[in-house]
């Protein structure tokens, strides 16, 4: 009983820290339409002006970047501002060939009148924020824009963003992330699923009532005074965006988001990709919350909403280690659920929180709506999206779980970039990238035991009771295809 007992309470723990979680979503969902109804025009640079139009420094970080350092050279050539304005700072810690190729490129650029460099170190100190600091060292601009290797800004994006920055308050303009190869795959269409509705709901929904938000680390531009004041780049975090993102609005820092403004980029085409990216972000997010917590606990000018909220923020990737803890223990709890009958009442108090599932349903509607609009033909595709994006999700959830962990508890790893495909077509081979990481983790096969089990799930809710319990089987059955799906697809699809 007492084992019971204590499955019972970790049980409801973690569904109640889901609801709270769902709350702070719908919350922000008010929030995003309430800002659509909102029209104010902030003053603004006229960079038709000579004399009004700052300089700019664009920093490309980069390290072995083969497939893609041409194609976003070629395309950062091309961004219309005053060449007498304008420098481009190519942080290359490249360890191979691209070294080399890469310099050659920027010397043809160099003869077009651009002022583009590359940027060396002897080491990976810091990895990206080390080569961002390194670079701010010698940049010449008042802001700094930042592209990863795989986004390609349009030609007038400095345009749309360096004219926020007349209100001396702003610290940081960020864009919205678009996908140029969003229709590949499954993978790729439940990345943007996901990356949509952070770049929608959540981002708009913070920074309309003035809560944390952050520069995601690429499309996004700085004030230069801005990172100094905050305390520069820090690598001890891998997740140094959200990391220098908290501490310069700690330091009341103003942050811009343009939801309107689309910077395209490219989304990992291999689940082994995604996974790297998929842990770096969730153990970034956790790092942070350690890092973070009593700095913004003990801040007194912070309105407790946005204390609320920033800590919900910083918790993001800890939803994926309640909902594996709900997921294991529903199988324990429908067999509690039909030998102790006197705990009926409790069950079907429980049954309430499946409108945390109703919430981030009406939520990511929203999201899918603006971007393909309404209609009973899109509500149908949506219907089946969710399903699909939320069984995935939950496949996730193990190899989430442990970075998430290894984030609260300290534990330091390297910064593993994602590797690039420069993929235009489903024709395309990728399987010949030399940056894939050929290695099978062994979180792999816990994930096909997790299938496995869940299996077993399914099957009892057959045999449970004198009727059978179905209860749970919708459950079960996401969760069997979706560990099923990242377990195959991880065994499988690899080069």
């Amino acid at each position: 009983m007492i084992l019971e007992t204590i499955t019972i309470v970790i049980y409801t723990i973690a569904l109640l820290l889901i609801f709270i979680y769902a709350l702070a979503q719908l919350n922000l969902l008010f929030n995003y339409l309430a800002s659509k109804k909102k029209k104010n025009t902030p003053p603004l640079y006229d960079l038709s002006n000579p004399d009004e139009t700052p300089y700019v420094t664009i920093q490309l970080p980069v390290y072995n970047e083969m497939y893609v350092m041409e194609r976003l050279l070629d395309n950062i050539a091309q961004i219309d501002y005053p060449k007498n304005k304008l420098e481009i700072q190519v942080l290359d810690d490249s360890t191979d060939e691209t070294l080399e190729t890469t310099r050659k490129h920027i010397e043809n650029l160099q003869k077009t009148g651009l002022d583009i460099k590359q940027v060396t170190r002897t080491d990976r100190i810091g990895f990206k924020a080390g080569a961002l600091k390194a670079g701010l060292e010698k940049a010449k601009g008042e802001f700094i824009a930042i592209f990863d290797a795989d986004f390609l800004p349009k030609e007038n994006w400095l345009r749309r963003t360096i004219p926020y920055f007349k209100d001396p308050q702003i610290g940081v303009v960020q864009t919205r992330w678009g996908h140029l190869n969003r229709d590949y795959s499954l993978l790729t269409k439940i990345q943007a699923f996901a990356l949509d509705a952070h770049f929608t709901l959540e981002q708009v929904g913070r920074n309309s009532k003035g809560h944390f938000i952050n520069f995601n680390g690429t499309a996004g531009v700085w004030r230069k005074t801005c990172i100094i004041d905050a305390g520069n780049w820090e690598g001890d975090t891998l997740t140094e965006d959200l990391d220098l993102s908290y501490r310069a609005q700690l330091k009341n820092w103003k942050f811009k988001y343009l939801e309107d403004v689309e910077t395209p980029a490219e989304l990992p085409v291999v689940i082994s990709a995604a996974r790297s990216q998929q842990f770096r972000w969730n153990k970034g997010g956790a790092e942070n919350f350690r890092k973070m917590l009593w700095r913004i606990l003990k801040n007194k000018h912070i309105p407790t909403k946005t204390k609320v909220h920033g800590l919900l923020h910083l918790l993001n990737s800890t939803m994926f280690l309640n909902i594996l803890i709900v997921a294991v223990l529903s199988i324990p709890m429908l067999y509690i659920k039909n030998t102790h009958l006197h705990l009926k009442v409790y069950f079907y108090v429980m049954s309430f929180f499946v409108v945390s599932t109703l919430i981030f349903f009406v939520c990511y509607w929203i999201m899918y709506k603006k971007i393909y609009g309404g209609g009973v033909k899109n509500f149908v595709n949506y219907i089946g999206m969710f399903i699909v994006f939320f069984s995935i999700a939950m496949g996730f959830s193990l190899h989430n779980s442990i970075a998430v962990l290894e984030g609260h508890l300290g534990k330091k790893s390297e910064f593993i970039r994602t590797p690039k495909f420069n993929i235009k077509s489903i024709k395309d081979n990728w399987k010949q990238n030399k940056y894939l990481n050929k290695n099978l983790s062994a979180n792999v096969i816990f994930e096909g035991l997790l299938m496995l089990y869940f299996g077993f799930g399914m099957y009892s809710a057959f045999v449970v009771g004198n009727e059978g319990d179905f209860g749970l089987f919708p459950f079960h059955l996401m969760l069997f295809l979706g560990f099923g799906y990242v377990f195959f697809k991880s065994i499988t699809a690899r080069a």
